[in-house]
């Protein structure tokens, strides 16, 4: 019998923080940077990143443009070279891409954005669960590609959410009670039956990353 591929360690970091965290939806409209204080937490991880004991091997991001700032001090600190992967993209809003979420609570169709997103499609755009099916794709893609290996992936909140729920087993509907903070690194294991969750919106120490 073949023996298993080794799993692979996916290090899910979201990008830094930009003018319009927090204020509006930017989704994937571009020439969205990071800010001063953005910058300086994409240097923070990528220190943080550089003091693990197994150095990653491979580094990817989402083609906008805060997420590739994110990664370059990272791809410095690793003397990797960053790798661009659509299927990392932030969630396709549609029509409501670049609208303030001041304006958007107030729309009846918040609720079910918050509450239960498995049945929201974005008018003119992508719905959660296509989103979470295709960033849970991807990373079994990366995991594959990269048996045994360490791997830092730049994305965007929503996605990484998704990918952390799906990999607890919590269902679409409860994923928005999962916290994704800017330059925070969640941690999972893919590739040793089912996924393992190692770490979730660590903004702190990864030293406790290896499994036990």
């Amino acid at each position: 019998m073949a023996a298993s591929p080794a799993p692979t360690t996916l290090l899910l970091v979201r990008h830094g923080v930009t003018a319009s965290t927090g204020k509006v939806l930017p989704g994937r409209a571009p020439g969205l940077h990071l800010s001063p204080a953005g910058v300086a937490q994409a240097q923070t991880v990528a220190d943080r990143l550089a003091t693990l004991t197994k150095a990653p091997s491979a580094l990817y991001a989402s083609p906008l443009e805060r997420t590739r700032e994110t990664a370059a001090p990272i791809g410095r600190a690793l003397g990797q070279k960053v790798i661009i992967d659509k299927g990392l993209l932030e969630c396709d809003f549609g029509d409501w891409t670049g609208a303030s979420l001041a304006s958007l609570r107030k729309k009846k169709e918040w609720n079910a954005v918050q509450h239960a997103p498995s049945t929201f499609r974005f008018p003119k755009g992508e719905s959660f669960a296509e989103m979470q099916t295709r960033m849970w794709s991807t990373l079994q893609k990366l995991a594959e590609r990269h048996p045994g290996e360490v791997v830092v992936v730049v994305s965007h909140a929503d996605p990484i959410k998704a990918a952390v729920t799906w990999a607890q087993g919590v269902p679409l509907d409860l994923f928005q009670r999962t916290v994704i903070s800017t330059c925070s690194v969640s941690a999972l294991l893919l590739g040793a039956g089912s996924p393992i969750v190692l770490s979730v919106n660590n903004t702190a120490s990864l030293q406790e990353l290896s499994p036990a």
